[in-house]
């Protein structure tokens, strides 16, 4: 099972470019259309599109960035259908940029420095062919190009292994769900769990370290939704952005071990999530040491987002705690707690992600700042 079917989806991408004056055919569904414009294309697979998405799109010149799937003989295929990994496809991207401020050339380089190129097995967590890295070429100057700046990467030394990335001619290539499309800005929790849990960051930091790192182009990210507006995921999306023990816990009622989950001993100011959804839960200022070894909470932050259900499992009647609209199970309520509520929500660290009081306002939490006053 792969990462992206433990936590969150694996990423691709795809690498075509096109010359200035070219007419560049793509496939979207089983329609192939006609780009006239001015710009050049490049398409890379290299892992989760999410993750390629995201980094690709920083790098100056870049117009904008499409999740696909490519190089397969499946017409029209589904996620799911290509995370069977049977169609032949990768998950993939499609860079579209200005070659006035960025060259093709240029955008391999950058690149390389997203995922783990020696890896011919898949990408970090994600494992399978679907999930494996590719350049697909439109041109001899690009072939070229990818073959120089490939052999430049390996006299390099800079990796622990040689590169294992084919360079491909361009075949196929059809544009991902809606819902993937931009998904690090649209649904940032979920993908801020995923590229935490997936290993990329610390391989891009160990690496490349400071060579890694782009200056965005300024673009205002989406803010998070609003209260009230929490959508849950479908189950394969859900499977995508959470490690295996996070799954377990909030979609199969499992437990996790006491003293050894991220939360327990957590002192920081700041409030808890749904780690699916990203409502909001719980306050630090609620929180204190039961002596369980699991998080609990006098309250909840917002009590209409917390579900309370009768739980008859392993022959006890208990309170079990669910999070509103992500349907999450949390943990279970008990009458012991300190006053002034006199209750304890007994909450598993895996059902959360927490929010540090200095990150509310980035990320869209900004409301609740007044706690911490």
């Amino acid at each position: 099972m792969t990462m992206k079917k433990t936590m969150l989806l694996g990423l691709g991408a795809l690498l075509l470019v096109v010359g200035l004056s070219s007419i560049v055919f793509t496939f979207q569904g089983d329609k192939a259309m006609t780009d006239t414009h001015n710009e050049e294309i490049a398409t890379l697979a290299s892992g989760c599109f999410w993750c390629t998405e995201s980094d690709l799109e920083k790098v100056p010149g870049v117009l904008k960035v499409v999740s696909c799937y490519a190089g397969g003989e499946e017409k029209n295929p589904t996620y799911d259908q290509v995370s069977s990994g049977m169609t032949g496809h990768r998950e993939a991207v499609q860079v579209h940029f200005d070659p006035t401020q960025v060259t093709y050339r240029e955008i391999i380089d950058h690149y390389w420095k997203y995922f783990d190129p020696t890896d011919e097995g898949g990408s970090f967590g994600d494992r399978g062919f679907h999930y494996t890295s590719a350049i697909f070429y439109h041109s001899e100057a690009q072939r070229e190009a990818a073959e120089a700046s490939k052999k430049a990467l390996d006299a390099s030394e800079r990796l622990d292994g040689q590169v294992v990335t084919p360079i491909l001619p361009f075949t196929t290539f059809y544009v991902a769900e809606d819902y993937h499309q931009n998904y690090s800005r649209t649904c940032p929790l979920r993908y801020k769990t995923y590229r935490k849990f997936s290993g990329r960051d610390q391989y891009v930091k160990e690496t490349w370290g400071d060579d890694a790192k782009i200056k965005p182009k300024g673009a205002t990210p989406q803010p998070c939704p609003l209260p009230g507006a929490y959508v849950k995921p479908e189950d394969g999306t859900i499977k995508k952005s959470l490690t295996p023990l996070q799954y377990k816990v909030t979609q199969e009622n499992g437990t996790e071990r006491p003293f050894d989950n991220e939360f327990w001993d957590n002192k920081r100011d700041g409030i808890y999530v749904d780690v699916v959804t990203g409502e909001p839960l719980f306050s630090s200022r609620d929180k204190f040491d039961s002596g369980t070894g699991w998080p609990s909470f006098t309250r909840p932050i917002q009590k209409e987002n917390v579900v309370e259900n009768v739980d008859s499992t392993f022959g006890m009647v208990r309170t079990e705690v669910r999070s509103k609209a992500g349907d999450s199970h949390l943990g279970h309520l008990f009458d012991d707690g300190p006053q002034p509520t006199g209750q304890r929500y007994c909450i598993n660290s895996a059902s959360l992600r927490f929010v540090a009081k200095e990150d509310l306002e980035d990320e869209g939490y900004g409301e609740f700042l007044k706690l911490f006053e």
